[in-house]
């Protein structure tokens, strides 16, 4: 059976963020001139997380045990932010996070991303039985432009559901956009490196064309 544009987006996703959580794990990535290994997987993270449970979780709650999937889902995205704000103390000499050694933290965000594919995988193939091919392609559309403007760092402790969700996902970014740009940190306002726009798998998503090899090394 030919996998859904949602259920290859969605694996696209999680190799990606695992891609970039692989440098940030390493001793090295504590220097200073490194930290933006660590920030961009973070703010990876956190923005795949918020637009997942804008777009997404919406429509799992209809499924039949809807609310429990969505409790599930909500329980391990905010363990997961606890873990990444974790990680972002340790690294930027926060008191709170100086107790946990580098192992620690990124156990528990491994474990945790693990949970995270899995609920996701489960969840899509259960909407992609639900929805026409039709609504799974707009749905994937949708989660991959809320990603562009979702909140670049956790929020563990905010609404994460419904309309109140929703909103605090709108004022954190406005927020998070604020203070990255006054501690100067390195975040991505653009996917050349990791891109979701202009990745083949997204013009396959989009059914737009490639660009041209040679005009993209000019």
């Amino acid at each position: 059976m030919t996998a859904s544009t949602l259920e290859l987006a969605l694996t696209y996703e999680h190799a990606r963020i695992r891609e970039l959580a692989e440098p940030a794990q390493h001793l090295e990535a504590a220097h200073p001139e490194r930290r933006h290994e660590t920030d961009w997987f973070y703010a990876i993270a956190a923005q795949h997380l918020a637009a997942a449970e804008d777009v997404l979780l919406p429509h799992v709650r209809r499924l039949s045990n809807g609310e429990e999937l969505v409790t599930t889902y909500v329980g391990n995205a905010k363990e997961l932010e606890r873990s990444l704000r974790f990680l972002k103390g340790r690294q930027y000499g926060d008191s709170r996070a100086q107790d946990l050694t580098p192992d620690e933290v990124w156990e528990s965000i491994n474990r945790l991303l693990t949970e995270h594919e899995q609920l996701e995988t489960a969840y899509s193939q259960r909407l992609c039985e639900e929805l026409d091919d039709e609504h799974v392609n707009a749905l994937t559309e949708e989660l991959l432009e809320a990603e562009e403007v979702a909140p670049t760092r956790a929020h563990p402790y905010s609404p994460h559901t419904g309309l109140t969700g929703r909103l605090a996902h709108r004022m954190w970014r406005v927020a998070d956009t604020a203070w990255d740009s006054a501690e100067g940190r390195v975040v991505p306002t653009k996917y050349h490196v990791h891109p979701k726009r202009d990745s083949a798998l997204s013009h396959y998503l989009y059914g737009t064309p490639l660009p041209d090899t040679e005009e993209e090394t000019e």
